[in-house]
């Protein structure tokens, strides 16, 4: 029988993030036909610094080998050629940030084989969008409801518009619709975002700004502990701009249902770093951010991220807090091994049994979730374990710094960074053949 023409196998991912757009490269590149729809009205970037670790970049690289030329011209590491390994280091939120501690100049922890990179958001979505023709993306289109069917699925938009697909790609982030089309008739509890009790302040600054602010300190990327609240700085834009996160714990519940950040006053703002152990030079910083709660949420359980002709990717599958600096990352895998079983699948003799073809998509896609979800969910895991630590409040190590630094010195990001994605690769593929 001829094979099914690509033509005929229609992809439609929503959402242009780091993770829509890499998979949207894959399919190019593959000859795959697709449509991105974006909600947005053009190409955006909601946050700011972004970091690409080791795992994340090998996935890139196989799915366009252009991106790494590129993504050198942006990002940025330590300043120091000596700290080119470090991921971060490790100080006190408190008054003196730690440096009379013993332990203090052998707080940093990274691998001799990590190399950090860190850019602006939008200056790597800016690289990312080169790769693929803007015919196929299509802007300010706001998903309201999917229909699956036996032979496609429809998706309907907020202005009345709809588009048909043979399968659609959860790419929209924390609040997605289509996790919701996913899990809501089979996993109902699982589709609204967990609020994991904390939330933060942020801002981009000059990097002279910066400097003045805490001199050296900026050279190398940071964590400063603290009882209920925390910092995390580094470098991005190629050394000209910092980036700062300024998190606190919070054990009431998030003020909304429907929205992920709440503004503030200033002094509100400035409210949840007063009294005592905080270091009046994070103030400063916490003081030229915009009073914006941004919550932090991520998805605690997710037992399946594929229903029929709906799959599931990036923040939509796997929102993580950021205290690893590896949800984008864990995107990019997605898109890497979903690429794949998705070109496998096109590539099937063709059929006119819609329940054949059905078949032929739920063990694709049923093979990329049982490849990516144990991973993604430990990597989910793992990351709120550092945001305890952060706080000092983690279960075993408490608040002893002499424990919580040899914890994350001694190999915790290894199973992360240096996984050998093409070994996944690999096994989805096999897994949706059988």
């Amino acid at each position: 029988m001829p094979a099914e023409s690509n033509n005929e196998f229609t992809v439609a991912i929503v959402g242009a993030g780091v993770a829509g757009l890499a998979l949207a490269i894959g399919l190019h590149n593959k000859g795959i036909s697709f449509t991105l729809y974006e909600e947005a009205k053009e190409y955006s970037a909601v946050g700011a610094g972004i970091g690409c670790p080791p795992n994340g970049l090998r996935a890139m690289d196989a799915i366009e080998p252009g991106f790494r030329s590129e993504y050198e011209k942006i990002c940025v590491g330590n300043k120091s050629k000596d700290a080119q390994d470090v991921f971060f280091e490790g100080m006190l939120l408190e008054e003196g940030l730690g440096q009379d501690q013993p332990w203090y100049g052998k707080s940093g922890w990274g691998h001799p084989d990590f190399d950090r990179k860190s850019a602006h958001r939008k200056a790597l979505l800016d690289i990312m969008t080169n790769f693929i023709p803007i015919e196929n993306v299509k802007f300010s289109k706001r998903l309201a409801n999917i229909e699956q069917h036996s032979d496609r699925v429809v998706l309907h938009f907020a202005d009345e518009t709809f588009a048909e697909a043979r399968l659609v790609v959860g790419a929209d982030g924390i609040q997605s619709t289509v996790r919701k089309n996913v899990l809501e008739p089979i996993h109902p509890g699982q589709v609204q975002p967990v609020y994991a009790n904390s939330y933060c302040y942020r801002a981009v600054l000059p990097m002279a700004e910066a400097y003045e602010i805490l001199g050296d300190l900026t050279d190398t990327a940071k964590f400063f502990f603290g009882r209920e609240r925390g910092c995390v700085t580094y470098r991005i834009s190629g050394g000209e701009e910092f980036n700062i996160l300024l998190c606190k714990a919070d054990p009431k519940p998030w003020g909304s249902d429907n929205a992920v950040t709440e503004k503030v006053t200033h002094e509100e703002m400035m409210a949840d770093f007063d009294g005592p152990g905080v270091d009046e030079r994070l103030r400063r910083l916490l003081a030229m951010c915009k009073p914006i709660k941004w919550g932090l949420f991520h998805h605690l359980n997710t037992s399946t991220y594929s229903r029929g002709r709906a799959v599931l990717m990036g923040d939509s599958a796997h929102a993580s807090l950021p205290f690893q600096a590896n949800g984008a990352a864990q995107g990019l895998e997605d898109a890497l091994i979903l690429s794949e079983v998705l070109v496998h699948l096109a590539k099937m003799p063709a059929s006119d049994d819609p329940d054949q073809q059905l078949s032929r998509i739920t063990a694709g896609l049923e093979a990329y979730d049982s490849v990516r979800r144990p991973r993604a969910q430990k990597q989910l895991e793992t990351a709120a374990e550092v945001g305890r630590m952060l706080f000092l409040q983690h279960e075993i190590e408490g608040d002893d710094m002499s424990k919580i630094l040899p914890r994350l010195q001694a190999g915790h990001f290894e199973w992360i960074w240096f996984h050998d994605i093409d070994a996944d690769v690999e096994k989805a593929v096999n897994r949706m053949q059988a």
